[in-house]
């Protein structure tokens, strides 16, 4: 069905709200994905936008985005050849202009209501608005094995030490005045699992204060994430990004230039 007058009049104008989402070969969940989040945006008062990144996909990702149907939240691709789920966010917040912008999983594994919430916080004043599975008003469904709410467990307890007063890092809905998140997207040097913790740190750094909402949250299969293969790493991304938090960079100097901790090797967990 062609767009209507309405829709095109609506898709012209400049969006309020840009929402970005990574995706890594996610042919299979990413078409429902898009049909929900379309439809909760096309029902904002206000213009609205959707930023899919395609991370190194080897599958009919990029292709699924490129022939998205035409309508009233406009749907745009990027490439991201950095692997690793940080460089992909890092890559779409960069690609925003909006007022206010935020990322969510392509499986929508967070209940998409949440974004009213989240809108109507960052409208009030506040700057930084996060889902949080730890919240105590949160309904979460897990079918986790034991090893991997283990894993969580010390993931959390490592966090916590880094972004003080924050119960969950890691849920994949967070929501920043467009400003700030651009600003701290370009200093943010995490591509992989532990991003969130680097990109939270440094917006408390810039004296903003994170705001965690309940939420709905389901989980969903399809996670390439392992115990076995990615811990090792992800303790080295959380050693990593307190160093860059706490080492103060020497003045730089024609024979010394500034020195700055390269990009993690660690790709999409």
């Amino acid at each position: 069905m062609p767009p209507s007058p309405q829709g095109d009049e609506r898709a012209s104008r400049p969006p309020l709200l840009e929402i970005v989402v990574p995706a890594h070969n996610e042919e299979r969940r990413l078409p429902g994905g898009l049909l929900q989040l379309c439809a909760k945006l096309a029902r904002m008062p206000f213009p609205t936008s959707v930023i899919v990144v395609d991370n190194n996909s080897t599958d009919r990702t990029a292709e699924i985005v490129s022939g998205w149907p035409r309508g009233s939240v406009p749907v745009r691709l990027i490439q991201c050849a950095t692997p690793g789920k940080g460089a992909a966010v890092k890559a779409g917040l960069l690609g925003t202009s909006a007022p206010f912008v935020g990322f969510c999983d392509a499986d929508m594994a967070t209940d998409l209501d949440a974004i009213d919430v989240a809108l109507g916080l960052l409208l009030s004043g506040e700057r930084v608005v996060i889902g949080s599975r730890a919240h105590g008003g949160s309904h979460v469904e897990n079918r986790h094995s034991k090893v991997r709410e283990l894993g969580a467990f010390g993931f959390r307890a490592l966090a916590g030490a880094l972004v003080r007063g924050v119960g969950d890092t890691q849920c994949g809905f967070k929501f920043f005045d467009g400003v700030l998140a651009r600003e701290t997207a370009a200093r943010l040097r995490t591509p992989g699992f532990a991003f969130d913790v680097e990109l939270l740190a440094r917006c408390v750094e810039r004296g903003s204060t994170v705001r965690e909402i309940p939420v709905r949250w389901h989980d969903m299969p399809g996670s390439r994430f392992s115990p076995a293969r990615h811990t090792l790493g992800i303790v080295l991304e959380l050693g990593r990004i307190w160093l860059r938090l706490h080492t103060r960079p020497r003045p730089a100097t024609a024979a010394h230039p500034a020195w700055e901790p390269p990009l993690d090797p660690v790709g999409y967990p």
